[in-house]
């Protein structure tokens, strides 16, 4: 289900989510395919994969603390959604992007995330 790539200072999980809109088209929920990167140089990236979304980044400690209550930073807005679910929301110019992700599947990448070695040098 969830796919794990490694390199010695970078996570990259492609995993589910589902994509929320207001479009008029009525798919208003639909399921995405998403890269969750991150590296201790960097913040946590989300790509929704074959899609023309250019991407959004936000801190790892804004996603961790939003599992379990209402946090954000700059333009990102993460809350849990039931026992299950979190939610990530993004502000840009072009709108608001939000995405629900299975929130089993964003710890799994958090803790994978905590072991991630320190680069060469740091």
């Amino acid at each position: 289900m969830d796919q794990e790539q490694r390199t010695p200072a970078t996570v990259e999980v492609c995993t589910r989510a589902h994509l929320v809109t207001d479009a008029d088209s009525g798919d208003t929920h639909r399921a995405v395919r998403v890269a969750l990167r991150y590296s201790p140089e960097s913040e946590v990236r989300i790509v929704v994969l074959n899609e023309d979304a250019p991407g959004w980044s936000l801190p790892r400690e804004v996603l961790e603390q939003g599992m379990t209550a209402p946090a954000g930073s700059g333009t990102a807005r993460v809350w849990p959604c039931g026992r299950v679910a979190t939610v990530v929301e993004f502000h840009t110019a072009q709108g608001v992007a939000v995405l629900q992700f299975d929130s089993a599947r964003l710890t799994r990448f958090l803790s994978r995330t905590q072991t991630t070695p320190t680069p060469v040098g740091h």
